[in-house]
């Protein structure tokens, strides 16, 4: 072989050599800026929840990171003035969203939500009873029900594309507060101020709702809040005057309630909301008062709560509703006197314990009044 050909075929070997490598270099390139791309898209996935604004008279559109549970203010409603937006119900075709607004405005606003998850409200509010608080539709998507405070009743609505017919007015206690349905839709427990909590079988074909044998069951002083837990055998109730959590078995043919051995259990100053996480394995209670979260261990057998090591964790000022994100991960809390949420994360170490996540607690401009997550 003569040089020149010696030498070509050597460059040759080279040239193929420095190609292949170049290829190797490309292909590892392109997998690592794939992989940085999946996580980046990982971590900035998010979901949208709404939040009710009673003192500036409008709803907010906030932004949560499925990653790090941190909250974002996206948009807020024009305010209508007159209005003080506190409860709130998303439709299930997530298409709605229903708003009261308490007195004097007495009425209900619907919401209707575009593919970005911004409102606008569509049309005039709706006129209801006095005193609308709590607004919960029923498991099977039908009905709205509504606690009226100074009217003493619970209002039951069928629901169309965007609207509300009334279907009957049913008495309750004295000033009915929060309203909870047993989550397979037979019963609706209703807390009273009175310190009672009214139990209801519901139909769901008719909407009517008729009072369960013994009602209304005995609770504890200025009975907020309630609860049920993910097997639908307890129920708990958060006594705001007495400072305690009330925990109930829950008979499954009648919907009666009996209180437990040893209820009620301890909590803070003023507890006025609940929440169990998704796992079942912890009660979270937002004590108003104390502004501060007590969190407990609770016995999937027997219903009896242990607080958790650590146990109270300082939330902001004047915490009104508590929320466990219903995909995992996260606790939300609505803070009226700081006019924030407050997001917190599980400790890894100490099972149940609450930590603040990166930037909590995260403003939203007013006091919150309620939150609806959308999923």
């Amino acid at each position: 072989m003569s040089f020149h050909r010696a030498a070509g075929a050597a460059l040759a070997g080279r040239s193929c050599v420095s190609r292949v490598w170049i290829a190797v270099l490309i292909v590892i390139a392109v997998t690592g800026f794939s992989t940085s791309c999946g996580s980046s898209s990982k971590s900035s996935a998010t979901h949208n929840a709404y939040v009710t604004l009673p003192q500036t008279s409008n709803v907010a559109l906030v932004r949560i990171n499925d990653s790090t549970g941190a909250i974002s203010v996206i948009s807020q409603t024009t305010p209508v003035q007159g209005t003080s937006p506190t409860g709130v119900a998303l439709d299930p075709s997530k298409k709605f969203l229903y708003v009261s607004n308490g007195s004097p405005a007495n009425t209900v606003s619907v919401y209707n939500i575009a593919g970005d998850g911004t409102l606008t409200l569509s049309g005039a509010a709706i006129p209801v009873g006095s005193g609308p608080r709590s607004l919960v539709i029923d498991p099977s998507g039908k009905y709205l029900l509504i606690t009226e405070t100074f009217d003493n009743k619970v209002s039951v609505y069928s629901l169309g594309s965007g609207t509300l017919t009334l279907v009957g007015r049913f008495d309750a206690d004295r000033n009915p507060n929060e309203l909870t349905f047993f989550p397979s839709g037979e019963f609706v427990y209703v807390s009273n101020s009175t310190g009672f909590i009214t139990a209801y079988a519901f139909d769901s074909t008719t909407g009517s709702l008729t009072e369960v044998p013994g009602s209304p069951f005995p609770s504890g002083g200025g009975v907020a809040g309630l609860e049920l837990d993910k097997s639908r055998q307890f129920l708990f109730a958060a006594n705001a005057t007495d400072g305690t959590v009330s925990v109930f078995t829950i008979n499954p043919g009648t919907g009666a309630l009996a209180q437990i051995s040893g209820s009620p259990f301890p909590a803070g100053s003023g507890p006025r909301a609940l929440t169990v996480d998704t796992t079942n394995a912890f009660l979270y209670v937002a004590n108003q008062g104390s502004n501060d979260i007590s969190a407990f261990t609770l016995n999937a057998s027997t219903g009896a709560l242990t607080a958790i090591s650590g146990s109270p964790f300082t939330a902001g000022t004047q915490p009104v509703f508590i929320m466990a994100e219903p995909a995992g991960g996260f606790i939300y809390v609505g803070n009226q006197g700081s006019t924030n949420l407050s997001s917190y994360s599980f400790d890894t170490t100490t099972p149940g314990k609450l930590d603040p996540v990166s930037g909590s607690p995260f403003t939203v401009g007013s006091a919150p009044g309620g939150m609806v997550i959308v999923h």
